[in-house]
């Protein structure tokens, strides 16, 4: 009977998921040649070819891929039993990796670490500053537990299977100026056709915030913004506004409480604001990630 190695299967299950050996060792802290080897164990445990030349590289054999979509079942028992045999335990442990756009790292994963670290002492949580692009392959292949998202208006994120998405938090999108903007001393909506001629920043292309200044601009406007600055942290963008004279269109908790260089208005022609979801593997969780799921909830309710 053959007898399979859980370890080398998630070896395999990154394989399928990331497409190349360097993606794997990257993924896992691992050099290429040792994510090699232990595939190569893995064919020998199995007795059948796993992959074949392509390219400078390899891909996976109609073998290969069989048993790639038996080891997801057989990792996802693994865990699951795992889960099962934490929740007999009067005590709550183990370890949470936690991921999370940077505003939401901030406000929420932040202050569900320091409640942790309070009323569950014996659970470990880890928290990387990551984009749902980063963290989705890791989240489904359990290197990360949950990751905090965003979605803005008229831009949803894929729902792939396997995976579950549970809203949190709802809120406006503003228009942020320099306090020496033409408009920022009316005190009401701004329109953001009236911003045609502003220099602009955003996060980074390929980003949802990208994705929404842009085509905000188009539907509301009837222009493409000059979007000159780009960057992920919110902060970046603030002192881009401060301090350049650029505008921005920022989520209200990126925003500081009162800042005198800046004026935060409403969008005059509609609505727009994006939503923050909590995003995990389906099936039973772990005690653990039970507690901290419902620290990170506990948190986002107190924002509204």
């Amino acid at each position: 009977m053959v007898t399979f190695d859980l370890r080398r299967l998630r070896f395999l299950r990154e394989f399928e998921e990331r497409g190349t050996l360097g993606a794997v060792a990257a993924a896992l802290d691992y050099s290429p040649s040792a994510v090699s080897q232990q595939l190569t164990l893995l064919e020998k445990e199995s007795g059948a070819r796993l992959f074949e030349k392509a390219g400078r590289g390899v891909r996976l054999t109609d073998a290969g891929r069989l048993l790639a979509r038996h080891a997801r079942i057989l990792l996802t028992a693994a865990e699951a039993a795992a889960a099962d045999l934490a929740a007999l335990s009067d005590e709550v442990r183990g370890t949470v990796r936690a991921g999370g756009l940077q505003s939401a790292a901030r406000r929420l994963l932040v202050p569900a670490v320091a409640r942790m670290a309070a009323e569950h002492p014996r659970v470990r949580v880890e928290v990387s500053e990551l984009e749902l692009e980063q963290a989705l392959p890791g989240l489904r292949l359990g290197s990360i537990d949950m990751i905090v998202i965003d979605e803005y208006d008229g831009h949803p994120r894929p729902r792939p299977d396997g995976l579950r998405f549970t809203l949190v938090h709802e809120e406006p999108l503003k228009v942020v100026l320099p306090a020496a903007h033409p408009l920022a001393g009316s005190g009401g909506p701004v329109p953001i056709a009236a911003l045609r001629a502003d220099v602009w920043a955003a996060s980074d292309e390929g980003t949802g915030h990208y994705a929404m200044v842009v085509s905000t601009c188009r539907s509301l406007g009837g222009y493409e913004p000059d979007l000159r600055h780009r960057s992920g942290d919110a902060d970046v963008q603030l002192e881009l506004i401060r301090v350049a004279g650029v505008v921005g269109l920022l989520p209200a908790m990126t925003l500081p409480p009162a800042d005198p260089a800046v004026a935060v208005r409403d969008v005059a022609e509609a609505a727009v604001g994006r939503r923050l979801f909590l995003v995990t593997r389906d099936g039973p969780p772990a005690p653990a990630l039970t507690a901290f799921l419902a620290a990170v909830t506990d948190q986002a309710a107190r924002l509204t």
